[in-house]
């Protein structure tokens, strides 16, 4: 089969001839029919995240059709369509796991990471950590869901009962945020880079009741903020937006430094927090938001072979949406 797979930090993907996996106890074989295409593609390209193993075959929005299945594979049938998230494998037994906590593992493993992603015409993945997809997604709009939208839903969650949330990046992630909290009533206020028009046009689109530049305040006072933008210089200025109690949400896998800051800006009972990957619960919790949620994924997609020029445009912030390649 064809995958596409970064053999050395900061080096342009190759597309490698490679044997189709065999699927082992517990596994399936999935026939991949779309990945997304996520900014932590990008930290891993960049070697920015620690652990990897080399040659790594990217992708952790994965959709797929079972096409085999291994010993004990039983929770889904042959020809079932199923997605893959980030988290692939946890060890079950540790503190972490048994406290229902399974995201901090320390012994986890991660897909697109440790274990081959579905940046590939193949793949396999361990069944208990797959999820059954509302079938009224194609198979390049639900790819999304599997990354943006449980990590996403996971910071929103502990944004708690926030009326009032602002969004600082808006990407894949927060296109599909913004119109889960707008479904459920809440207002969004979008923060994008300086002088993206186009940007703060599409965040109004997908439900936001306001949008401006990222070094703007907002025009009334936020109950939380999450960042999905990896830029470290957005706390304090999230911080400063928000009301006392409030909580600022770092949503990404990587970040840049974060500057020194006055304590007046956490004072009051205001906290900053991030979020660590996501649990199978995150994932069952979501999807039943994304079965009755009226959700529209905006998404743009390449072929397999594109996947170097679809990170670069990610990179460059060329698209507004997701971005999801197709074996």
């Amino acid at each position: 089969m064809k995958a596409q797979r970064l053999h050395a930090s900061g080096e342009r993907l190759r597309l490698d001839s490679i044997a189709v996996p065999e699927p082992e106890q517990g596994q399936l074989l999935l026939e991949v029919t779309a990945c997304g295409v996520c900014r932590t593609d990008l930290h891993i390209v960049d070697g920015e995240i620690p652990g990897a193993r080399y040659p790594i075959t990217p992708g952790h929005e994965i959709v797929g059709r079972v096409i085999a299945r291994g010993s004990g594979a039983e929770r889904f049938p042959i020809g079932a369509r199923v997605g893959v998230p980030w988290l692939g494998w946890t060890c079950g037994k540790c503190r972490f796991c048994a406290a229902g906590r399974e995201n901090l593992c320390e012994a986890a493993r991660f897909t697109g990471f440790q274990i081959p992603g579905g940046y590939a015409e193949c793949v396999v993945a361990d069944e208990r950590f797959c999820l059954p997809i509302p079938s009224h997604y194609g198979d390049a709009e639900a790819a999304p869901l599997l990354c943006a939208g449980l990590i996403g839903y996971r910071a929103y969650a502990r944004a708690g009962n926030a009326r009032r949330i602002g969004i600082y990046g808006f990407g894949a992630a927060a296109h599909i945020l913004a119109q889960v909290a707008s479904f459920e009533g809440r207002s969004v206020f979008a923060f994008t880079r300086p002088g993206d028009a186009a940007g703060q046009a599409f965040a109004r689109h997908c439900g936001a009741c306001w949008a401006g530049d990222s070094t703007l305040a907002p025009p009334e006072p936020l109950d939380a903020a999450i960042l999905f933008a990896p830029v470290g210089a957005l706390v304090p200025i999230a911080l400063r937006a928000i009301e006392p109690g409030g909580a600022v949400i770092c949503a990404g896998i990587h970040m840049s430094e974060i500057p020194s800051f006055e304590y007046a800006l956490l004072w009051r009972e205001r906290r900053v927090e991030s979020i660590a990957n996501l649990t199978r619960a995150d994932g069952e919790r979501f999807m039943a938001i994304a079965e009755e949620a009226p959700l529209r994924t905006h998404v743009h997609v390449r072929d397999l072979e594109n996947a170097n020029e679809a990170l670069s445009d990610l990179r460059n912030g060329a698209v507004s949406g997701a971005l999801v390649l197709r074996p």
